[in-house]
């Protein structure tokens, strides 16, 4: 079983337009996770039915028992996120750091499982889809995408898919770091902008760390060609191939208004993904 990240520096470069587009060019070998876990959108051109949910319980949090607490004030005194008002937790600003548990001389405070979102698996009109959302303002987006990476493997291996197709977070963070580990191949999308270049850099930093095989693909690189040729000279310096080259093209927009993928519609920019999904599948 083959696994592909698609990440990007910074987010709107068209990471999860060509994420769709992959997936309908892989539908006969790929199972999809969207691990943008904090705003997941793959569902949206994707259009999945949800047949199976799981919960996600992320880091714990205290919760006060009122029989056993004196009301001594050493929670309130010592919580450094002000979680804590009447001698009650308030969940949306708890970080669970514990501290309130450490001092409470009466062992009122009890740290607790707590619900921060759910994950999903679902069928989409090119085959099954493993996805997730957190709930607002809530933590360990990294342990949630871990979730879903192995629910995603297990429907992998329960159909006998060889393709693991992740749509991952965009920037450098924990729940990118998530995405990547232990994948075949990254694909790192990019366009010819100063922060897209910027970004490329940072994302390419964090594949290179991590050993990870890894290809570019610059979108709408006809807006600005010399930015393109920047790309493209400094992918050489690291030895990274530029495997596809979009352009811009009215037909991504049309598609998204009908709630397709770009593929599906055709135009110049169908033609680059299905190239480009040609050259990494070599790769896979």
């Amino acid at each position: 079983m083959k696994q592909m990240a698609v990440v990007s520096g910074k987010g709107g470069t068209g990471k999860t337009t060509i994420v769709a587009s992959l997936a309908a060019l892989a539908c006969s070998r790929a199972v999809f996770a969207d691990c943008d876990v904090d705003a997941p959108d793959l569902h949206l051109l994707l259009s999945p039915t949800v047949v199976e949910e799981r919960p996600f319980y992320g880091i714990k949090k205290a919760f006060i028992d009122a029989d056993r607490c004196t009301q001594c004030g050493s929670c309130q005194e010592s919580c450094r996120f002000s979680a804590i008002d009447g001698y009650q937790v308030d969940s949306d600003r708890c970080e669970g750091c514990g501290v309130c548990k450490l001092v409470c001389q009466a062992e009122a405070v009890q740290m607790r499982e707590f619900l921060a979102g759910h994950s999903f698996i679902s069928e989409s009109r090119f085959g099954p889809m493993v996805h997730a959302q957190l709930s607002p303002g809530e933590e360990a987006s990294g342990k949630l995408v871990a979730m879903v990476r192995e629910m995603a493997r297990d429907v992998a291996a329960a159909r006998n898919l060889d393709l693991v197709l992740i749509d991952g977070s965009p920037g450098i963070g924990c729940p990118v770091i998530a995405s990547l580990t232990g994948v075949d191949l990254a694909l790192v999308v990019t366009e010819p902008t100063i922060t897209g270049e910027h970004d490329m850099k940072r994302i390419l930093d964090v594949t290179g760390h991590f050993g990870i095989d890894t290809a570019v693909c610059i979108n709408k690189c006809d807006l600005h060609l010399a930015g393109s040729r920047r790309i493209e000279s400094l992918c050489r310096e690291r030895d990274v191939l530029v495997a596809g080259r979009l352009p811009f093209h009215s037909s991504v927009v049309e598609a998204m208004v009908l709630g397709q993928t770009v593929v599906e519609i055709g135009g110049p920019v169908a033609s680059a993904i299905s190239n480009m999904y040609k050259v990494l599948s070599v790769k896979l």
